[in-house]
């Protein structure tokens, strides 16, 4: 299995589209992997995980496939996660030489914004006939692609029921952990019957402060991991991951790297690329 991180940020992007602050000064002085865009993540270069309005820049910058994503996850409906207006753009007239329907995944709100999308866009784009939405609920069996999914609640929002996913195929298991805080206690009676887990993506937000309440930060990232650990996901051979940064957490890449390394794990970054 095969995850691509096209967009590793918070809501705001890093830097934040209207910030000056002190660290969005340095990301843009630097460069590189410091400049980062709205969350979303590519399975095997079929399966999105997310749909930020950053999703036409990831395809032209890393060469993602869109007309060939048959099948998209949406983590909760926040508009760094979910912008369902470019999803009309697979519309009639907009789109040429699109064969087969678009199926999306996401909880009530989602549907709700996916609603409200296909009711301002023009009949003439026989949207019904290019995308579909289909409403889940935590611990919701899906059968996509020949993956196995299990959307876990999180704790993010509370005005609505936030999602994590955990994919499995071909032998493989991946927890894709963002965004939440420290794991519901339902999330982690299911985890600790689970067994090995290959990969772990954990959501970092707040850097090396603790959290735990809507994000995590790296204090947190190492409590979930020791319990993981504790229940016996995680091992030594298990990938670990960590994403989703916000400048307000302080901490650019380089000295992320630094700050994790002991802990032997990846941070990513947009166009990161990991093999479970």
């Amino acid at each position: 299995m095969k995850i691509q991180y096209l967009g590793t940020a918070a809501a705001e992007g890093w830097p934040g589209i209207f910030c000056n602050c002190p660290v969005c000064r340095e990301a843009v002085r630097r460069g590189g992997k410091n400049i980062r865009s709205r969350s979303q993540a590519l399975v095997d270069d079929s399966l999105l995980i997310d749909f930020p309005p950053d999703s036409y820049y990831h395809m032209i910058q890393y060469h993602v496939p869109m007309a060939a994503v048959q099948n998209i996850l949406l983590t909760h409906a926040h508009q760094d996660h979910f912008y369902p207006m470019d999803l009309t753009m697979r519309g009639n007239g907009f789109s040429d030489e699109v064969t087969g329907i678009l199926q999306i995944y996401g909880n009530e709100l989602c549907c709700e914004w996916f609603g409200e999308a296909v009711r301002t866009a023009s009949p003439y784009m026989e949207l019904d006939r290019r995308l579909a939405f289909h409403t889940i609920t935590k611990f919701q069996t899906l059968n996509l692609q020949g993956y196995t999914i299990t959307p876990l609640p999180a704790l993010h929002d509370r005005r609505q029921n936030c999602l994590i996913y955990l994919l499995e195929k071909d032998g493989k298991k991946l927890l894709y952990g963002n965004d939440t805080g420290w794991f519901p206690d339902e999330t982690w009676r299911f985890l600790e019957r689970e067994g090995h887990l290959d990969g772990v993506s954990l959501d970092c937000t707040m850097g090396r402060q603790k959290e735990g309440t809507n994000h995590m930060g790296i204090p947190d990232n190492r409590e979930v991991i020791k319990r993981l650990k504790l229940y016996g996901c995680v091992n030594s051979d298990t990938k670990i991951v960590i994403t989703h940064f916000s400048h307000h957490g302080g901490v650019l890449h380089e000295e992320m790297e630094q700050e994790v390394g002991t802990d032997g794990w990846y941070v990513a970054y947009d166009g990161f690329c990991l093999e479970i």
